[in-house]
């Protein structure tokens, strides 16, 4: 037992005597470490009043230099102030000095203003005076006077203005007539078309007179068989060996000729028969109506045109206009604009387009209401024609006034193709009817002393009074015939308005 409680005793004082140790261990080192914190702690003391002296040294010498540099400033900004207060100082004395030079120059002014005021009362009351002396000596108003002098300005103006005009107008006409003349005579050099007159009756011949009863057929049913069937009438008289197609529209015309021509090869006439004979003289005139207006494109170069505007202009074979073939004269037109619009540089494609199509719209004008320019214009629309086509062909009667080169030429082309000699007809009575609307426009104007229209209607001499009008007044007076003629006529190609003034001293030696 004695053993063990040594061991536990010896243990336990062990342990003591460890613990105690590290007590003192432990004392001295925690000794140690705050001796250690004081001397850092006294260090950083040390080294914190060090670097606060710096600082407060640093500190000073930047307030210092800060303060150098505002006195400075402040010494700079006092000299500007004080060189800006010396400047105005010395313009509010200019200022002084002309505010008090101006006063001197209103007061002056005011004086010379009340003197003018004087003066003027009497140089006012100088003036009626004159005026009314002016007045009594000329015996004429002030008003009479004015209307004097602007009548004697009023005639020289006149005057120079119609020398000037004159000069304008013959350097114009020397220059423009000589080239016009020169496109206008090579284009109809090289364009020739026939023309053939056509009327509203066409001539059947008849073998014999024997031939005139089988057309007529027992109780008239052949000729009624085939007025019903063709729209045409027969007139079936006296003229030996011939029937006369009387109808307005020609190609119905044209298909009773052909029917009735087959009708009499044939020899067989009666009501099936004739039936038979229209039908097929429908279709060969329908055939030929196409191959005219391929044939037509064809001459004028034209091509992608619908086959309905070509079967149109085929029809115009058989349309006439004043006697003159409507497809003969189109064709012409598209040669003539043509060749003008190659000598102009202008599109002669367009040009040559818009005379072949310019009068399509005679092919219906017959079935259609309204002028052919608005028919023809629908129909080209219809078939998507070009824009610059259709204004051609719509310009060139005036209807829409011409905006391009292209349409003047159809125009023009147009005039030169109707009004040529011998290219169409016109009746006696609408003929002398122009004739003398065209000397009772001249008579209308004051001065005119006798009128004679000559030259078949394209020209008129006139004779004025030479007291009434003088040789300036003559160029307006013809200016003015000539616009009157243009808006009131109708006519082919142009007028020539020869005014004339003539004096005449007439004595007798006796």
């Amino acid at each position: 037992m004695i053993p063990g409680v040594v061991g536990v005793s010896g243990l336990a004082i062990g342990v003591l005597l460890g613990i105690y140790i590290r007590k003192t261990i432990a004392e001295a080192k925690i000794k140690n470490a705050e001796e250690e914190a004081s001397r850092i702690v006294e260090e950083g003391k040390k080294q914190s009043e060090t670097l606060k002296k710096e600082l407060l040294l640093e500190a000073k010498e930047e307030i210092h230099k800060t303060r150098n540099d505002l006195e400075r400033e402040i010494r700079e900004r006092r000299m500007e102030i004080q060189k800006q207060e010396r400047r105005l100082i010395h313009k509010e004395e200019s200022i002084d000095r002309k505010s008090e030079s101006l006063e001197k120059k209103e007061e002056s002014l005011a004086k010379k203003l009340k003197d003018l005021e004087q003066k003027e009362l009497v140089i006012d009351e100088l003036y009626v005076k004159q005026i009314e002396e002016l007045e009594r000596i000329s015996g004429l108003t002030s008003e009479d006077a004015r209307e004097f002098l602007l009548n004697d300005i009023r005639k020289e103006i006149t005057h120079d203005a119609a020398i000037m005009i004159k000069e304008i107008e013959n350097k114009a006409k020397e220059e423009g007539e000589k080239k016009a003349r020169e496109i206008i005579a090579y284009a109809i050099q090289k364009c020739a078309a026939d023309h053939v007159a056509e009327t509203t009756v066409t001539v059947v011949s008849l073998p014999n007179d024997e031939m005139k009863g089988r057309i007529i057929g027992r109780e008239g049913r052949n000729i009624r068989t085939l007025e019903t069937l063709t729209g045409i009438d027969l007139i079936i008289d006296d003229t030996p060996e011939a029937v006369i197609l009387s109808g307005f529209d020609p190609i119905r015309r044209e298909v009773a000729r052909v029917a009735l021509e087959k009708l009499i090869i044939d020899g067989r006439i009666h009501p099936a028969r004739i039936e038979e004979m229209v039908e097929k003289a429908k279709k060969e005139v329908d055939n030929h109506i196409r191959e005219q207006g391929e044939q037509a494109t064809f001459e004028t170069g034209v091509h992608g045109l619908h086959i309905e505007v070509i079967k149109l202009l085929g029809r115009l074979n058989y349309r006439t206009s004043y006697g003159q073939n409507v497809l003969k004269h189109s064709i012409e037109v598209s040669h003539l604009a043509g060749l003008m619009a190659a000598e102009l540089g202008a599109d002669i494609k367009v040009a040559k387009r818009a005379g072949l199509l310019h009068d399509l719209g005679k092919a219906v004008d017959h079935e259609v209401e309204g002028p052919h320019v608005a028919i023809g214009a629908d129909i080209l629309r219809k078939y998507r024609e070009s824009k610059e086509v259709i204004h051609a062909m719509e310009a060139h009667h005036g209807d829409v006034e011409a905006e391009t080169i292209e349409a003047v030429l159809v125009q023009a082309a147009d005039a030169i193709s109707a009004a040529r000699p011998g290219a169409r007809r016109e009746t006696l009575e609408a003929y002398i009817k122009r004739l003398e609307k065209l000397e009772e426009i001249a008579n209308t104007f004051e001065g005119i002393e006798k009128s004679f229209a000559i030259q078949a209607g394209r020209e008129i001499r006139i004779m004025v009074k030479p007291e009434i009008i003088n040789d300036d007044q003559i160029i307006h007076t013809a200016r003015e015939i000539v616009k009157r003629i243009e808006n009131e006529l109708e006519y082919p190609g142009q007028i020539k308005v020869n005014v004339i003034r003539e004096t005449r001293a007439i004595e007798y030696a006796k």
